[in-house]
C-alpha cells in the first residue's frame, strides 16, 4: 500500500486571492512549498491535489483556463523535483448544478484516489486551508491537517502521518 498526502490547492499550493483564481496571470504558485513537498515526495509520499473549481459552474473560466493553471502548477514544482500523482477537481457548484457528492466537503474524489492508487488511510493525510478540506479527509478515512491560507507546509511536517524530518 502507499503513503499519500492529499493538498487543497488554492491557499496551499498557489497564493490565496479571496475569490477564485480566474485567469492564468492570477495564478501564483507558493515557492516555498517547493522544498517541503519534495521531502514529502523523496520520502515515497504520493502528492494528491483535490480542489473545488466551482467557477466552473458559473462560467468565470474555462476547463482550457483551469488545465493550463494546472500545467503550470505541475511545470514550477517539477523543476524543484516534485510531482503531482494526480489532480482532481470538482467543476460543481451548489447554487449552479445543484449538491455532489465530489464537492469539498463531500469525500468522493478523495475516495476514489484512495482505491485507485491502493492507499493506506493510516498513512495518509489531507492539508487544506479550510475546515471543509479537513471533513472531507476525515470523511475519507484520513487525518486532516487545518493550515492558514498561503502558510508555508514546512510548518506542519511533522503532522503528516509516519513523517519525520
Amino acid at each position: 500500500m502507499n503513503k499519500a498526502v492529499f493538498l487543497d490547492r488554492d491557499g496551499v499550493l498557489n497564493k490565496e486571492l479571496g475569490d477564485y483564481v480566474c485567469t492564468l496571470a492570477d495564478f501564483q504558485v507558493l515557492e516555498h512549498n517547493y522544498e517541503p513537498l519534495k521531502q514529502l515526495h523523496d520520502a515515497g509520499y504520493l502528492l494528491i491535489v483535490v480542489t473545488n473549481q466551482g467557477g466552473l459552474a458559473k462560467g468565470w473560466y474555462t476547463e482550457a483556463t483551469l488545465q493550463s493553471m494546472h500545467t503550470e502548477l505541475r511545470r514550477q514544482f517539477a523543476m524543484h523535483g516534485v510531482e503531482f500523482a494526480e489532480i482532481y477537481y470538482c467543476n460543481h457548484h451548489p447554487e449552479y448544478t445543484g449538491n455532489c457528492f465530489c464537492r469539498k466537503p463531500g469525500s468522493l474524489l478523495l475516495e476514489k484516489a484512495i482505491a485507485r492508487f491502493n492507499i493506506d488511510k493510516n498513512k495518509a493525510c489531507f492539508i487544506g486551508d479550510r475546515e471543509r478540506d479537513v471533513e472531507a479527509g476525515e470523511k475519507a478515512g484520513i487525518k486532516g491537517i487545518l493550515i492558514d491560507s498561503d502558510q508555508p507546509l514546512s510548518e506542519v511536517l511533522h503532522l503528516v502521518p509516519g513523517f519525520s524530518v
